[in-house]
């Protein structure tokens, strides 16, 4: 059994040298191609990209940081953003604004879908922290004014949380993340309409990230100040990029408000219910 040869085997033995030898000539060739590949000039992809400003992480060409304060917003309130990890990829980001405006430490950014506390241990501590508020709207939600009244000025140091993501986005993880039911959460009161017009926002009350901040942060501070200095660098991003090509986004609530809305409706029964609803809540029809 020991001699037996699978079919075919003895005549391989006979064929093996000139499989050798062309084998060899081919792996020579080879060898020779990617040495001639290898002799090119190397180009960095680090040389391909445009130079970044460090402070507002913009395009040097496009730096936003004559629209940043000059010296980081002197605050008490930490902010803690849970962003998608989708956000990390936009170009027109807000959150690097809102961080550039603020001081190291005060604007911590926590990237993920899902969080635990064996993962995200500082997450789990803030949560825990009774000094802590999610700003999430909801039938449990507090006005964050309301509660900001009841407090004495600089008695407390409060840690907020905002989640960074499309609205889809921002429910799914509220959801499904049991940390971020720990803390209190609030809503903010105050009539805004977005600036953030290069994006498109489900209803005019809706609100960036950055523009959520810089209200809650002027309310935790009471110091409506900062409102005008966040939003700033904002109106700024938003200008420029309308003035080279970029076109207004309408939030679906102006869309349909105006007879604009020309997308087909949906078939599903879930998302015609709650388009159905949403024109109800606004006594609106779409076209």
């Amino acid at each position: 059994m020991e001699n037996e040869h699978s079919p075919g085997s003895s005549a391989a033995s006979d064929e093996s040298e000139s499989e050798t030898f062309d084998d060899s000539t081919t792996e020579n060739g080879l060898v020779d191609a990617f040495g001639e590949l290898a002799a090119l000039p190397f180009e960095d992809d680090e040389r391909g990209r445009r130079p970044t400003c460090l402070r507002c992480c913009r395009p040097e060409k496009v730096c936003l940081c004559p629209f940043l304060p000059s010296q980081p917003l002197d605050v008490s309130t930490s902010l803690y953003i849970v962003q998608h990890p989708a956000e990390e990829s936009r170009v027109l980001r807000t959150v690097p604004l809102l961080a550039a405006c603020l001081p190291q430490g005060k604007c911590n950014v926590i990237v993920g879908r899902r969080f635990s506390e064996g993962k995200h241990p500082e997450l789990a501590t803030v949560c825990r922290d009774s000094r802590t508020l999610i700003l999430f709207p909801g039938p449990k939600s507090q006005n964050l004014e309301d509660i900001v009244k009841q407090e004495e000025a600089d008695t407390v140091n409060h840690n907020v949380i905002i989640i960074d993501g499309t609205w889809r986005q921002a429910k799914k993880m509220f959801l499904h993340n049991s940390l971020l039911h720990l803390p209190q959460q609030v809503q903010l009161n105050r009539t805004l309409t977005s600036q953030y017009v290069i994006r498109t926002q489900p209803s005019n009350m809706c609100l960036s990230t950055l523009e959520s901040a810089a209200v809650a942060l002027s309310i935790m501070e009471r110091n409506d100040d900062i409102l005008e200095v966040l939003l700033r660098p904002l109106t700024a991003l938003c200008s420029f990029q309308l003035q080279h090509g970029a076109q207004v986004h309408h939030s679906k609530e102006h869309l349909l408000k105006n007879g604009m809305y020309d997308k087909p409706l949906p078939k599903n029964k879930r998302k015609i219910k709650r388009l159905e609803k949403f024109v109800t809540d606004y006594n609106i029809c779409p076209r």
